[in-house]
């Protein structure tokens, strides 16, 4: 396997979200040391992209492979376009719970905050 390392796709996780990935990955049996998080952008979405996490086995051989706290996060050389920068957080409400994304290249989005235009 020949994976790319990419120091230059900044991709922040927050202690909040840190855990919660550390919690599903221990959840599903996947080892911290092959193991990771792919974080991705998909063709979709209300605003005309979407953003999608995984917990996957192993990298894939074309994807930058992204430190953080304690795992780390694959990406796809297509969705890399779209997310250096991005701040991945999880929050806790009356409404429900789950993982956002704070993008500073994002040039629109909607109401459901996991679509955005670029």
């Amino acid at each position: 396997m020949s994976t790319v390392q990419e120091p230059t796709l900044a991709i922040v996780v927050t202690p909040v979200a840190a855990t919660e990935v550390l919690r599903f990955m221990e959840a599903e049996g996947v080892p911290i040391e092959k193991g990771g998080l792919r974080v991705s952008v998909q063709p979709g979405g209300c605003s005309g992209f979407k953003y999608g996490l995984l917990i996957e086995d192993q990298a894939a051989d074309d994807d930058f492979v992204v430190d953080a706290t304690g795992f780390r996060m694959f990406v796809d050389p297509f969705s890399a376009q779209y997310l250096s920068g991005v701040t991945i957080d999880y929050v806790s409400s009356m409404q429900g719970s789950g993982f956002t994304f704070k993008n500073p290249h994002a040039t629109g989005g909607c109401g459901c905050g996991s679509s955005f235009t670029a």
